[in-house]
């Protein structure tokens, strides 16, 4: 929950430049920021003709009706979002979000030709624990093994442990590895081989422009969802041009 409709509009004025050079790579590298739903319409003039697309935070799993306060994905998609994020930490823990709403709305996202960024993660308890593996199993049958082959290739998944968000710690890329690496396990299972090698999974929780690199190395990781550190324009930048 930050910036206003005129400084999400300077922000992606000065992030354009920035990271227009990602998009010559051999392997280009896709931008997407996602402000708040007032910044939207704005945000998405901003962007206009740069390498980066525009997403929103949340969605409801309705198209309309008497829900106040809610974002439909077909609302989204005439603002011009291409892109949403599902299931947040922050929104599952602050806001009732489950594992059958995220799975609602992933269905309605894909409906809408958005593409969904599904979050899962562990809090610090349950890291603590030893229940890593049993929560991500858990998250990922409820809010995304009901999904067909067809829809969930076109899904982001994000591991984003709880505990390192906003925190200043973060999961050693070994710690962000062995998570990574069960995900894909579960979708291999799940979607096959192929699911398993083609899917993406970004890794959230205090990424930063220096450790990025450590992250990155890790086999099992294919980007980030970047949230403090995005928030200035040249740290962001950093991320995404490594």
């Amino acid at each position: 929950m930050y910036k206003t409709p005129s400084e999400a509009a300077g922000f992606l004025h000065d992030l354009a430049p920035l990271v227009a050079a990602s998009a010559e790579r051999e392997t280009p590298a896709e931008v997407v920021v996602c402000p708040p739903f007032v910044d939207i319409a704005v945000a998405v003039d901003a962007a206009r003709g740069t390498n980066i697309a525009i997403g929103a935070q949340d969605l409801f799993w309705l198209k309309e009706g008497a829900y106040t306060g809610e974002t439909s994905a077909p609302m989204l998609v005439a603002a011009g979002c291409q892109w949403v994020i599902v299931g947040h930490s922050e929104r599952r823990q602050y806001f009732g979000e489950t594992d059958e709403s995220v799975f609602k709305k992933t269905g309605a996202a894909l409906d809408a030709g958005l593409t969904p960024i599904v979050c899962v993660g562990e809090r610090l308890d349950e890291r603590e624990s030893g229940m890593t593996e049993n929560v991500l199993a858990t998250q990922f049958a409820g809010g995304l093994s009901g999904l067909s082959p067809e829809q969930f290739a076109r899904v982001v998944i994000a591991y984003e442990p709880v505990w390192a968000i906003g925190t200043g710690r973060t999961a050693t890329p070994e710690m962000a590895a062995q998570a990574h690496h069960f995900l894909r396990s579960l979708i291999t299972a799940r979607f096959g081989e192929e699911g398993g090698r083609a899917s993406r999974i970004l890794y959230g929780g205090s990424v930063k422009p220096d450790n990025i690199k450590n992250l990155m190395a890790q086999p099992d990781l294919d980007g980030a969802l970047v949230g403090g550190a995005s928030l200035d324009p040249v740290s962001f930048a950093a991320i995404v041009n490594f």
